[in-house]
């Protein structure tokens, strides 16, 4: 088993009483609580963090972006990636991961993640994601194209590592007459590829046919079983076994003196992290045309409900309907309380 540090790197100077008067803490709540003073100081210690997780013989840092909201200030991840690459000497840069839809010219994408595989002398770790339904919207790409952007850029971004230059690229979102990067990956044939996920069907089997791992992000242990089955049952149709090297699991993990710190700070923690845990906005976590249609028929095979559950406290209409939130106690998927001594799985 692989241990990865993770944070989203959350915004949490600004005033929580905001977020609950405007009703939503991403997308349209403003960035005039942003404050950089704060910011600078927060990268910092973020860095600090990171450093410190490969001292303590942490075997990865987990590096993802998000837009328009406070629960993460990364709105590059290549950027981090590309510091922790220099000042950083064992650990895995894991990329969970940049949004391939959002991407206008993957070209410089492939090229970026080039540069740093070969700055971290081969510890690159290149996960993919759609991004999430405000990410869309933040960035002015059609959600209705989502899914058809992101597995047309992942071809161009592979076919940019791998195929000799100069070629011709022509697809319905990305057209390229000169194809020909002068930075390529030093792992060949290219970067181990992870895409992370909570609730898309059509990804788990897209993941599953490249033969990609794949990450379940702080699902519950029955829909990660689901997840696991789905994934093994298309394994086995294209013709390899599914297995742990196959599965990630992110867990959110809270530690103190003891257990009613321990869940009175994993609350406070839930609400600054923001989308998903404090107050998202359903029709912009979810634009029209994002999801695909089986899920917005009801016919997901059970994963659809877990997308609602993940929106606790979410509000309906539009920011003129508020309502009080409900409150974020700790729930599945976290882990608080005081320090255990755990055996560890051999596997993930």
């Amino acid at each position: 088993m692989h241990l990865m540090y993770f944070t989203e790197q959350p915004m949490s100077a600004y005033p929580e009483q905001a977020g609950r008067d405007f009703g939503a803490t991403a997308l349209m709540f403003s960035n005039k609580h942003f404050d950089p003073v704060a910011g600078s100081r927060l990268y910092n210690d973020y860095i600090e963090q990171y450093m410190l997780a490969e001292e303590v013989g942490v075997d990865g840092i987990m590096l993802n972006e998000h837009h328009n909201a406070p629960f993460c200030m990364q709105a590059k991840a290549n950027i981090f990636a590309a510091i922790l690459a220099g000042m950083t000497k064992k650990v895995k840069i894991v990329m969970l991961g940049n949004p391939l839809p959002l991407a206008e010219n993957p070209i410089r994408l492939a090229e970026e993640l080039a540069m740093i595989d070969m700055i971290s002398k081969g510890r690159l770790v290149s996960g993919f994601v759609r991004g999430g339904g405000q990410e869309q919207l933040a960035t002015g790409v059609n959600p209705a194209f989502n899914r058809e952007r992101f597995e047309e850029a992942h071809e161009l971004v592979v076919r940019a590592w791998t195929q000799t230059g100069p070629f011709r690229f022509e697809g319905n979102h990305y057209q390229h007459r000169v194809v020909n990067p002068w930075a390529v990956p030093l792992q060949k044939p290219y970067p181990r590829v992870w895409i992370p996920g909570v609730i898309s069907k059509e990804t788990i089997i897209w993941a599953a046919q490249q033969r990609y791992p794949y990450i379940a992000l702080n699902t519950s242990i029955e829909q990660t079983k689901k997840i696991w089955e789905l994934y093994d049952s298309v394994a086995a149709d294209v013709g390899y076994v599914g297995g742990p090297e196959n599965r990630g699991y992110l867990i959110q993990v809270h530690v103190s003196d003891n257990e009613e710190k321990a869940i009175e700070n994993a609350r406070q923690f839930r609400w600054m992290q923001g989308e998903f845990t404090g107050l998202a906005h359903p029709v912009w976590s979810t634009p029209s045309g994002y999801g695909s249609g089986q899920r917005r028929a009801g016919e997901s095979g059970g994963f659809a409900h877990l997308h609602q559950a993940d929106r606790q406290g979410s509000l309906p209409g539009d920011p003129g309907d508020r309502q009080e939130p409900r409150p974020q106690e700790p729930v599945r998927g976290q882990c608080a309380g005081p320090p255990q001594v755990l055996d560890r799985p051999e596997t993930l």
